[in-house]
């Protein structure tokens, strides 16, 4: 604990900062009082002095609605009971805070720095005046809550098929400092799960790899990368290992049957490595694990794993964070006031998005009132919490320089960086009719299938070398009609670009294989057609007539920029496959083996 006495508890010595009273934007971050002590003494004190109702709010991270912390929305009075975020806190006195794009917290850079001002003046204004952790979800690749201008990577697949740890790293410390320019100090992320089955409809290229040691030396890179680069926290997720499931925990509860000695093999070393490396934060899974539980309980509710496994046998030592409560998997069982409860009785320090705050907030504090959860065990997650806020130093430094952001998020530099990054990963599975590189010469070329900005993306990187370029955007379940029209115009064109994002899911994505008749089409014109899987590399098994595949791993500007390169022969493709993709109906069966690639 030597490292975490450079630190100050903010909650000893800093003043009343501001009222909740609705101001305009923050244009500049407020004035600091730096505290006069810094000590892990000093955090056991402000710990002494909070009441149990402020104990519990730490233990609790919450969003709000909206891109302001002043703004009333009408769904913040339907879920918490007040309208504005800075009310949220006030009420609550949460220790964490989320953002989502999808609910309205994200405009830009600098509305989020501004907003996180915001957000850390109503909690310095309210109880022991601790700062909040601010965190996200930008794992990088297809989960990201911080569009461009930020930069953007191509997230864990994309890594696993570079096998360079020290890219990872870089692309993580660049991750977290913008983050952190935008005050959000926590990431959620990376993702440790080891991607074994090919029909795992959540995790795919969320995952590094399908290697467990691959897993786990990215694990590591990316620690690193967050917390000593950067100096955020990472948050190493799902625990015990969400890799081998074809359900979805946001919908269902999925069942992982590994035997112990598989969960031992498979899952756990990218947790082991983790913790040796030092990892702030762990994220539960909302998954049933027999071998490890036989209750059924799902891990975020099993003291037996969250307390068992990984504190007893793995020792960690950190915070333990649940995935989300609002998630269908989590509910199945229980109501959402039992949920809370046994999440802390199983060994959580901080429950993620309740879906019930106050019926939540109040099953924890009649709990542990009852004697069902003891005071020291809510003391002691609360240390773990405190100390973390020292340890990355948002108690000496609550805010952010709105005005600065810009030196920081999507620089020159960082972007280059991550071009040449992502330049690495670009796999090349086949290219049996030598079509690969294209001829630096004219040439009409027809983008189609999956995602409006992606193939326009494309689209753009293609017409920057010269091709006449057609866009036609057919989306995850095409329509015939827009089969029909993607086929004409491949008769109309020299070259067509097919991208196809999860075409093997037919249970979700595309039930009714409309993806894959695309590709099966345009393959029957008997044009050169060049098939391109912007997220899962499996795709290739449902039409592997296809002579020309390549896979992306992900979908952002950046790697069709990338993409881009390898078609014009620009740079050789490097990527290897991180995983088997298997024989359609036959998951035992490779059809193109874990780090296959072409090159030239």
């Amino acid at each position: 604990m030597s490292a975490l006495r450079r630190f100050a508890v903010a909650s000893l010595g800093l003043a009343t900062i501001a009222s909740l009273a609705p101001a305009a934007a923050v244009s500049a971050p407020p004035p600091e009082t730096p505290p006069a002590f810094a000590s892990e003494k000093q955090a056991a004190m402000a710990l002494h002095r909070m009441t149990l109702e402020e104990k519990i709010g730490q233990m609790f991270v919450l969003f709000g609605y909206g891109p302001d912390a002043h703004k009333p929305d009408a769904r913040n009075t339907t879920l918490y009971g007040v309208a504005t975020p800075a009310e949220v806190i006030a009420k609550y006195k949460p220790g964490g805070w989320i953002y989502f794009n999808a609910r309205g917290n994200v405009e830009n850079p600098t509305q989020l720095a501004t907003y996180s001002n915001q957000l850390q003046q109503a909690a310095l204004s309210t109880g022991r005046r601790i700062p909040l952790t601010i965190a996200t979800d930008q794992e990088q690749g297809v989960v990201v809550r911080i569009g461009p201008p930020a930069t953007q990577f191509g997230g864990n697949m994309a890594h696993g098929a570079a096998r360079d740890t020290a890219d990872a790293r870089t692309a993580a410390g660049i991750t977290g400092r913008e983050l952190k320019a935008m005050g959000i100090r926590q990431d959620y992320a990376p993702v440790a799960d080891v991607n074994v089955n090919a029909l795992n409809p959540v995790i795919g290229v969320r995952s590094f790899s399908s290697d467990p040691q691959l897993v786990a030396d990215l694990t590591v890179a990316q620690v690193k990368g967050y917390q000593r680069d950067a100096g955020i926290m990472a948050t190493a997720k799902h625990f015990p290992g969400h890799g081998d499931t074809r359900d979805d925990s946001h919908t269902s509860l999925p069942t992982i049957n590994h035997t112990l000695e598989e969960w031992n093999t498979i899952d756990a070393p990218p947790f082991k490595a983790a913790i040796k490396a030092g990892i702030d934060s762990i994220m539960t899974a909302h998954i049933v694990v027999p071998s490890l539980d036989p209750s059924g309980d799902p891990a975020t509710l099993s003291k037996p794993i969250l307390t068992g496994v990984l504190r007893n046998q793995l020792g960690f030592k950190g915070l333990i964070i649940t995935d989300a409560l609002e998630m269908a998997a989590v509910r199945t069982k229980y109501g959402d006031a039992e949920v809370a409860v046994r999440a802390i009785e199983a060994g959580a320090d901080q429950l993620l998005l309740p879906p019930a705050p106050d019926v939540q907030f109040k099953a924890v504090l009649d709990a542990v009132k009852s004697g069902r959860i003891s005071e020291r065990q809510v003391n002691e997650s609360v240390m773990r919490i405190l100390l973390l806020k020292l340890k990355n130093g948002v108690l000496f430094h609550p805010y952010v320089d709105p005005a600065k952001v810009a030196t920081t998020v999507g620089t020159p530099a960082h972007l280059a960086t991550a071009q040449t990054i992502v330049d690495k990963s670009i796999t090349l599975v086949k290219n049996d009719n030598q079509t690969l590189p294209l001829a630096a010469t004219p040439r009409k070329v027809l983008v189609t299938g999956w995602g409006v900005n992606t193939t326009a993306s494309l689209g753009a990187s293609l017409s920057k070398r010269g091709a006449t370029t057609t866009v036609a955007q057919t989306g995850a379940a095409p329509t015939d009609a827009a089969i029909a029209d993607a086929v004409a115009k491949a008769q109309l064109n020299d070259v067509t670009v097919v991208l196809t994002q999860k075409a093997w899911d037919t249970k979700v994505t595309d039930k009714l294989a409309k993806q894959q008749k695309l590709v099966k089409d345009l393959l029957a014109t008997g044009k050169t057609v060049i098939v391109v899987a912007v997220r899962d590399p499996y795709d290739i098994a449902y039409f592997d007539q296809a002579p020309t595949y390549l896979a992306t791993y992900g979908y952002q500007g950046v790697s069709m920029e990338s993409l881009a390169k390898v078609l014009y022969g620009e740079i050789a493709p490097a990527g290897k496959l991180p995983v088997d993709i298997p024989v359609a109906g036959d998951p035992a069966t490779p059809l193109y083996k874990f780090g296959h690639g072409l090159s030239w």
